[in-house]
């Protein structure tokens, strides 16, 4: 009588070998794509809708850590200046929101898009490689979530604080409206990639690219490239790339620690 390993041994070869025999066309492949491509647009679309209607209650929220450090700022003599931004472009107030919004709809469709470009794939994987996919694409989102969630509500408040406090006294610091949806992009993309680390050194280990001894020995030099990434991710500023370097040393650490563990189930 055949165990539960020799019977999942026996799953997993009649699969691969499907996997194997299902060869298609290039025709099939690209109406397959083109398929997902439109149903990604579509859903991108749709999400777009409310972000429109509500664009400029949306675009409130997302001011608030420069609006609020603004108010804080006991150099400005006008209270109700100190809590806006201007807009040197004619239609930036008009734009600037519907652009936020369109990017939102992009961050928010996103573990749709990523879904499809898994239907598109999954037919060619094995099934080892199906059980090893799908947690990495899921946590790769809820990582890349968590950057942008940590940028928002952490970074962006102690950036513009640091900002407004060195401001000259002889200076009123009113960002344009542009240049913030900008600024905040930046931060919100560079952290959301250096949320992704653990995946990074995980894949690494795991796949024996890179021996868990080896990236410890390194440790030093990933410090310090941890900060030249930063310099170059976020904008120019010494407060955010310490805030970015820092993050991204612990996840290297927390990356290392999981393919570790990972590594030592695998050989037991």
């Amino acid at each position: 009588m055949k165990s539960s390993a020799d019977r999942k041994a026996a799953r997993e070869k009649k699969h691969d070998d499907q996997v194997d025999q299902n060869e298609q066309p290039l025709l099939t492949h690209l109406i397959a794509f083109r398929g997902c491509v439109l149903r990604s647009v579509l859903v991108v679309g749709l999400l777009c809708i409310p972000y429109l209607i509500f664009s400029n209650q949306i675009w409130e929220f997302a001011a608030e850590p420069l609006v609020e450090a603004l108010m804080g700022n006991d150099a400005q003599e006008d209270e109700g200046d100190a809590q806006k931004m201007i807009a040197v472009q004619p239609a930036s107030p008009f734009l600037v929101p519907i652009k936020f919004a369109l990017y939102l709809s992009l961050f928010t469709g996103m573990p749709y898009v990523l879904h499809q470009l898994w239907k598109f794939i999954a037919p060619g994987l094995y099934l080892r490689e199906k059980k090893f996919a799908i947690p990495l694409f899921a946590s790769s989102v809820l990582l890349f979530y968590a950057g942008i969630v940590v940028a928002y509500f952490l970074v962006l408040p102690l950036v513009f604080s640091f900002f407004v406090y060195t401001t000259p006294a002889n200076v009123v610091y009113q960002p344009d409206i542009n240049y913030y949806l900008s600024f905040m992009l930046k931060i919100f993309f560079a952290f959301g990639i250096v949320f992704e680390i653990p995946i990074v050194i995980f894949l690494l280990v795991v796949t024996g690219l890179v021996q868990a001894k080896t990236l410890s020995k390194a440790r030093p030099y990933i410090i310090v490239g941890c900060f030249v990434v930063g310099m170059f991710l976020t904008p120019p500023d010494v407060i955010s790339q310490v805030l970015l370097a820092l993050p991204a040393w612990v996840l290297f650490e927390v990356g290392l620690l999981i393919a570790r563990m990972v590594r030592k189930k695998k050989s037991e």
